[in-house]
């Protein structure tokens, strides 16, 4: 199959060739860069992406959104980053098992992704994978991730709409609270509220965003069960109020600069031998006066 009838296929919203679609662009195989350069950016498929802590709940609470958007006749995406890391692939796969329901679902596609040692915890190709799912028709695109150190940030830099999942107890929660996730997400989900001590915290976070409030947007906290299916549809509704939003504002252009600066520092480094800069590295870091940006410099603009 051509490219063109590839690209065709999955624009009309066949599985198989979106499928095949992703694998190119993922392995930057032969037809990839024509997928991308075939995207269209005017009206793309709203992106949430959903982070928070290992054993949040996520996949679960991901699992009953699907469940209400199947209902609805909606038809949903969703991508799931792994990281490779093998002391964390066992649990994570665990929970993915939660979505195997939906797999048999003509109108849910579920596609996982590695991180390949991607430092924030995103694949390097998140950028153009989400870019692919979101010009398949679909009526929501989920783009979820483990929040491990500045995941939950570059989330928010893809995302239309960014949903941060906690629980009532654990230092983690604590350490999402204090980093930057508090000031780009856009609706805060307290999960397993069923559990002492949620009330509590979700208070505490709804003070800790006091300052955030504007005339556009307050980022609501939502308590929600996602194991007893409570706090779906209103998360739901916030999810599309803030959609709605954003089609008025100007987060749009702020969005397609962010991904626009990552895709432009991925093909810099792109061509970059991190074997070569160590051989050049140890040839002159002994020399007198040696200075490491002068180095950094003079190996990436050689001849400066």
């Amino acid at each position: 199959m051509s490219t063109t009838d590839l690209i065709k296929k999955f624009r009309s919203g066949d599985f198989r060739a979106l499928a095949r679609c992703i694998t190119l662009v993922e392995n930057e195989l032969e037809g990839s860069e024509e997928i991308l350069a075939s995207l269209n950016f005017e009206k793309p498929s709203p992106l949430v992406g959903v982070t928070g802590p290992p054993g949040a709940g996520k996949s679960t609470l991901i699992s009953e959104l699907i469940r209400e958007l199947a209902a609805q006749g909606k038809k949903v995406a969703v991508i799931a980053v792994d990281p490779t890391s093998p002391f964390n692939f066992g649990s994570l796969l665990g929970d993915r098992l939660r979505m195997n329901e939906h797999f048999d679902n003509p109108n849910v596609f579920i596609r996982s992704l590695a991180t390949r040692g991607s430092l924030g915890g995103l694949s390097a190709k998140s950028i153009e994978i989400s870019d692919v799912v979101r010009n398949a028709g679909f009526d929501l695109v989920i783009l979820e991730t483990v929040g491990v150190g500045q995941s939950e940030v570059e989330i928010a830099g893809l995302a239309d709409t960014t949903v941060l999942v906690l629980v009532p107890e654990g230092g983690d929660d604590v350490q999402a609270l204090k980093s930057g996730i508090m000031e780009v997400a856009d609706i805060f989900v307290v999960n397993k509220s069923d559990r002492p001590g949620a009330n509590t915290f979700a208070k505490n976070i709804t003070e800790l965003l006091h300052g955030r409030k504007s005339a556009a947007w307050n980022p609501p906290v939502i308590r929600a069960s996602a194991t007893k299916r409570e706090g779906i549809a209103e998360l739901l509704e916030q999810i599309n109020a803030h959609h709605a939003l954003n089609l008025q504002n100007e987060r749009r252009s702020f969005l397609l600069a962010e991904k626009a600066w990552r895709l432009v520092s991925q093909l810099r480094m792109k061509d970059m031998n991190k074997s070569a800069l160590r051989a050049a590295l140890e040839k002159q870091f002994r020399q007198p006066g040696f200075n490491l940006y002068a180095f950094v410099r003079q190996f990436v603009r050689p001849g400066l």
